[in-house]
């Protein structure tokens, strides 16, 4: 089911957070909200589920306005940061509660729960009490949950936040793989550019209140519309640097946009500089490079270059990739 946020204004107070911002999902697709904390992501997704109130604009779900309706009669399933499980509650219990809420009789409520439960692998812990769950099960019960009730739309609020680096990892692939078998359209809220890039089919970059680029991953990392978003796409970050110190000049360019992977001694020479800061990433070494300007160049290469901070370089550039933007950040 398609989704459309048409001229959405959102005020706590007289402080307006969101205006006149419009979004669309479509069908099945998944999409995150990503960007900086403050920046209206989470209050865009708890207007679409209903815990916040929208002041101006419509909310379509399948072309239907919604947003005069309350959270418990718009069809969606949430997951929320802190899972939300109820503590005295079994496993089964805590997924079946959508369901019970609805009246359904006990049998297909079962049926479902050990559907659900099978889908999102912790079919053996039905009896058990989230206390005695690690995060990543705890996590895997709040998704059963959300999706038991067999919503239009999947709304995960910063879902991996709490996780270990190797849960985070797994989770990101098993969601993915949840949204994609039950065919649901799915939105992310993420301050983790590498979850949204990762798990989603769009990016809805967010700064201020309002989505600064709408785009797949790859478009945005290699077209950003401005510095704001070529700064906060890639790890490691991009390098703004002048002309003067790469030995370029443009008529309207002010910065230079240089990822990591677009600077090395594969793209031949013509940037000298010393090395000040050598990073192990295990298979591949980040390089600090600084230029005769004081500015600095990055470089990611394979491991075991045997290069140490001091030494002098004189790598390429692939011109093909460079970045550049003028005075107000725009990309030219």
């Amino acid at each position: 089911m398609q989704l459309d946020l048409i001229d959405f204004t959102k005020r706590f107070g007289n402080t307006t957070v969101i205006e006149n911002m419009s979004l669309s999902v479509h069908s099945g697709e998944m999409i995150a909200l990503l960007g900086p904390s403050g920046c209206g992501k989470s209050t865009t997704l708890f207007a679409i589920c209903g815990i916040h109130r929208i002041d101006e604009g419509r909310l379509l779900f399948g072309g239907t306005d919604v947003a005069h309706l309350p959270s418990q009669s718009r069809n969606v399933g949430v997951v929320f940061q802190n899972y939300a499980l109820y503590p005295h509650m079994t496993v089964a219990e805590n997924i079946a509660f959508p369901l019970k809420v609805q009246k359904m009789n006990r049998i297909d409520r079962e049926k479902l729960v050990r559907k659900y439960a099978a889908l999102v692998h912790i079919e053996a812990l039905l009896e058990r009490r989230p206390a005695q769950l690690s995060g990543g099960q705890q996590q895997r019960v709040a998704l059963a949950r959300a999706l038991v009730r067999q919503p239009d739309f999947l709304l995960l609020d910063e879902p991996l936040a709490n996780l270990d680096a190797k849960l985070r990892l797994e989770m990101r692939s098993e969601i993915r793989r949840l949204q994609q078998e039950t065919g649901l359209t799915a939105i992310l809220v993420t301050h983790d550019q590498v979850e949204a890039m990762s798990m989603c089919d769009r990016i809805a970059l967010m700064n201020g209140g309002r989505i600064v680029q709408y785009d797949t991953p790859t478009a945005m990392y290699a077209a950003p519309e401005d510095q704001f978003v070529a700064g906060f796409l890639g790890n490691p970050p991009i390098s703004f640097l002048s002309g003067k110190g790469l030995g370029l000049a443009a008529p309207g360019v002010t910065q230079y946009g240089i990822r990591p992977e677009a600077f090395g001694p594969q793209f031949g020479e013509g940037v000298s500089g010393r090395i000040t800061f050598v990073e192990t990433q295990g298979r591949e070494d980040l390089f600090d490079v600084q230029l005769p300007t004081g500015e600095i160049l990055r470089s990611i290469q394979p491991a075991g270059s045997g290069i140490t901070p001091g030494t002098t370089v004189d790598w390429g550039l692939a011109h093909d990739q460079l970045l550049r933007f003028d005075q107000d950040g725009t990309r030219l």
